[in-house]
């Protein structure tokens, strides 16, 4: 980290995941482009970075940021809530309290953007309120998830292929990042409808069966889950100020429980999200097309084919809303 420290800033690895950096307040101007690149490389390889104190930081200001990294450009495809500042179209502002913020977001392992055929390259956080009794993000690195399977399943997850339940995008369950070159999972286990699976030994195709999805989903779950005790999950805590930023192809999160608890239980909690436009760059293996017609019949003669704004439900009770 020469570069960066070069320019006056300072990276210090957290443990176990992720990298806080220091001495770049972003309501200045934008850091050269190779710091950036720096910057956005310890992001591939550590999941995520967190710029401290920035607790006067401007909507506008927060935007410009995140358009140091990936695409470049602000992405939005979600609704406005009315507290929005501004009624900004490019702030998904997050609450425990619905007349605040959209309540309830994110409760599974999941990428943001997965029913766009590029996604988003990354995703900004910009804690607003932390709630005083906690309520933060929990963040999974994917490439060392992959790193964690058996070579048997890693085999086979290579072969294995979503289709987004909204969309019909469609997105390789295993993918090279691009920055990082390590193998990495991906897959959204509150949007996806359908799950392709290429022959081992020729180019047939077939749709996993109900029994087999959810199989699926638990183990990638499970895989996820176990980064807690195995060194490449944490559950973040926002401290007030805190501007965070993904890689969106190398980190999968979720809201930890406590965020969704009710803002008289746990204290008020506000986040603005913003969302980076993606590259083009997790196509679909083995030929498959980009998009398929989800909300169409069933291309096969059997296996689960799910259309809808919640995807499969792998678990009977589980909150799904994303």
């Amino acid at each position: 980290m020469d570069l960066v420290e070069s320019a006056g800033a300072r990276v210090k690895p957290l443990n176990p995941i992720g990298a806080a950096v220091s001495g770049i307040d972003l309501r200045s101007a934008t850091p050269p482009g190779d710091v950036l690149s720096a910057l956005e490389k310890t992001m591939a390889e550590r999941g995520f970075i967190v710029f401290k104190g920035q607790d006067n930081l401007e909507p506008e200001q927060f935007l410009a940021a995140s358009c140091w990294w990936g695409g470049k450009q602000i992405h939005s495809t979600h609704g406005v809530h009315p507290a929005t500042p501004g009624y900004n179209k490019d702030i998904f502002r997050l609450s425990n309290d619905p007349k605040i913020g959209i309540p309830g977001v994110g409760p599974q392992w999941h990428n943001d953007g997965s029913f766009n055929p590029t996604t988003f390259s990354h995703s900004g956080y910009h804690i607003i309120r932390p709630a005083e009794r906690g309520g933060g993000t929990s963040f999974a690195h994917q490439g060392a998830a992959f790193d964690a399977l058996s070579k048997d399943t890693q085999s086979y997850w290579r072969r294995l292929s979503s289709v987004n339940s909204n969309s019909g995008v469609v997105h390789p369950l295993v993918h090279r990042h691009p920055i990082s070159g390590r193998e990495s999972v991906w897959l959204h286990l509150g949007m996806t409808g359908a799950v392709i699976e290429k022959s081992q030994d020729d180019d047939r195709y077939r749709l996993l069966e109900a029994d087999e999805l959810t199989q699926l989903c638990r183990q990638y779950n499970e895989l996820l889950n176990d980064g807690f005790d195995k060194g490449y999950a944490v559950n973040y805590e926002y401290e007030q100020g805190d501007c965070l930023f993904i890689d969106n192809l190398a980190v999968a999160h979720r809201a930890a429980p406590e965020a969704h608890l009710p803002a008289e239980q746990q204290g008020l909690r506000i986040m603005h999200r913003s969302t980076v436009r993606g590259l083009d760059m997790l196509k679909p293996r083995h030929d498959l097309p980009v998009h398929l017609d989800i909300h169409g019949p069933n291309p096969t003669d059997s296996g689960v084919w799910h259309g809808g704004g919640v995807g499969f439900r792998w678990e009977r009770d589980i909150p799904m809303q994303n």
